[in-house]
């Protein structure tokens, strides 16, 4: 059959050509690899290792019975749920009317570039979602350049260089931190100075603050104290709960985006309609937090931070470039130092490396193109997430409680990682 010539296969032309999503791609084919028996060390999806806490899950069980739909911004209880979260953390003065729910942060980004016409800005590296999305709605993309010696940190100059040009044209900015992919996150007078630029420009600003939770010194702050006109804060529970796949996420409005809202819960009431019952009421328990809340992510930030510094040495010290993370579960080493004996065996693109990688040592990493750099920029994520996340805050919390985490807790808590660690560098040292 001529599939090319049958109209029965006439795909969108936004949609043709996209690969499936990088991180989901990398992680079905590390499943298929281990169901055939080969040992695959799962660095690609940024999966968090750590277990729901306890009382959002038994919340969870206790509300299995729901079955009703719920109102199309969500449901109300979690809604102030929401509003308290974020007026505790950030002393801010949102109120529930202020919050939309959604089946995943990742369903209401799509929403947004859906409902607001405007160019959208992505700093590179970024998140593999953001730009598809846009090129599936037909939006136009632009990259704003970063550099490793500022940590990929997008600066207020380059902001405002892309922006001066036509001032007035609409455009959502998309700030992620700490970062996917490179773990580093802003300083108050980085988020100050573009706050400044994005009120001059009056842009939709999109911080995307879903690990703002495992910043690994409980100090994260949003953009929004700075630009609280013009913000729209995007959180959820997948990454600080360990919740992925609840598939719960939210955007926090201020009251002057208020149309845009609006415009969103149309598109959600034409599509989704709600977001799962019992999902929802269970996610009340993680936003009112609590004593047993707060204990969880204090040791899970002690774990990710002690790993994070872990893995930082080990690469560098095998040769590659790569930022000491602040927060997430994320690092962006480059390896561009290997470029000579990697051309030698015919790997000149990150995609090449990160697939002779997987290959030769079983670790899956992505490559750094699936982030927004050119193809021959040979640098890669790696999510350290392959470790038991209920036995490491376990060991944090009670042979550990007392004293500071070090290597020793690493190779007993994270053995995958260490030897994910040392599979690298023997194959490095080989080429």
């Amino acid at each position: 059959m001529d599939i090319k010539n049958d109209h029965r296969y006439a795909i969108n032309l936004n949609v043709r050509g996209i690969q499936p999503s990088a991180t989901l791609r990398i992680n079905e084919l590390s499943n298929q690899l281990r169901s055939e028996g080969k040992d695959i060390i799962k660095l690609g999806l940024g999966q968090s290792p750590f277990p729901v806490p306890d009382r959002v899950v038994e919340a969870l069980k206790a509300h299995a019975h729901e079955k009703d739909y719920l109102p199309v911004r969500g449901l109300k209880g979690l809604r102030e749920a929401i509003a308290g979260y974020i007026n505790r953390n950030e002393r801010m003065r949102c109120s529930w009317e202020d919050v939309l729910i959604g089946p995943g942060s990742k369903e209401l980004l799509f929403m947004l570039q859906l409902a607001y016409y405007g160019d959208l800005l992505i700093p590179r590296p970024s998140w593999v979602s953001y730009a598809p999305q846009a090129r599936i709605i037909g939006r136009s993309v632009h990259w704003l350049p970063t550099h490793a010696e500022n940590n990929w940190q997008l600066t207020a100059e380059e902001l405002d260089i892309i922006c001066r040009d036509d001032p007035s044209r609409p455009r959502i900015l998309i700030l992620n931190y700490p970062s996917n992919p490179t773990g580093c996150t802003y300083t108050e007078d980085q988020l100050l100075a573009i706050a400044n630029v994005a009120r001059k420009y009056k842009l939709i600003l999109l911080s995307d603050e879903i690990y703002g939770e495992v910043h690994f010194e409980g100090k994260h702050k949003s953009i929004a104290r700075y630009y609280p006109e013009g913000t729209i804060i995007s959180t959820g529970l997948s990454k600080w709960a360990g919740a992925g796949g609840w598939r719960l996420g939210t955007f926090i409005f201020p009251p002057e985006l208020r149309p845009l809202q609006d415009a969103m819960a149309i598109i959600a009431s034409e599509t989704y309609t709600a977001t799962s019952a019992p999902i929802q009421h269970a996610a009340i328990a993680a936003f009112n937090g609590g004593d047993d809340i707060n204990e969880y992510l204090r040791q899970s930030r002690r774990v990710l931070k002690v790993v994070g510094e872990y893995l930082h040495r080990r690469l560098s010290d095998m040769g590659a470039v790569v930022q000491k993370p602040e927060g997430a579960f994320y690092l962006f080493p480059d390896f561009s130092g290997f470029r000579e004996p990697l051309a030698r065996k015919d790997i000149k693109t990150s995609q090449a490396f990160c697939t002779a990688l997987l290959e030769n040592t079983g670790v899956a990493i992505l490559p750094s193109s699936d982030f927004g750099f050119v193809p021959d920029h040979l640098g890669a994520r790696l999510a350290f997430v392959d470790f038991d996340g209920a036995l490491a805050l376990s060991l944090a919390g009670g042979d550990y409680a007392e004293q500071a985490l070090d290597d020793a807790f690493v190779k007993q808590a994270c053995p995958r990682l260490v030897q994910a660690m040392d599979k690298m560098e023997a194959w490095l040292a080989s080429l």
